[in-house]
């Protein structure tokens, strides 16, 4: 199954709410993505299908491998974007919402050299 931007930023969300909390409902979802119910639960059941999560008899959400591993990229593309952007001056709140747009965009060699740039 190949991921939309949409179900890039769902896994990426379902990242970091984990690392606040590991146990992950869909409302919790909505809370944090400002997303309807309805909404939230057509996604967790698309990304459940691709094999990208799990979801336990109680209704908490886990990432699989292959689900923490495309979370952990986008969440370190969103990292090391808008890290650069504030170190250029750009506002905070920019810097990030620039950065969440870029992060699923950037090519995987565009973004290695953009690392090396940086971390020089």
């Amino acid at each position: 199954m190949h991921l939309q931007e949409s179900g890039e930023m769902y896994l990426e969300t379902i990242y970091i709410l984990t690392e606040e909390n590991p146990n992950v409902r869909s409302i919790d979802i909505c809370e944090h993505m400002g997303f309807s119910k309805p909404s939230v639960s057509r996604a967790v059941g698309l990304l459940k299908n691709g094999g990208y999560i799990s979801v336990d008899k109680d209704g908490y959400i886990s990432l699989t491998d292959v689900g923490r591993e495309v979370a952990e990229k986008m969440y370190a593309r969103h990292s090391v974007i808008s890290d650069f952007l504030i170190s250029l001056g750009v506002d905070k709140d920019v810097a990030i919402n620039d950065a969440c747009k870029i992060e699923h965009h950037i090519s995987d060699e565009s973004f290695e050299a953009l690392k090396r740039h940086i971390c020089k």
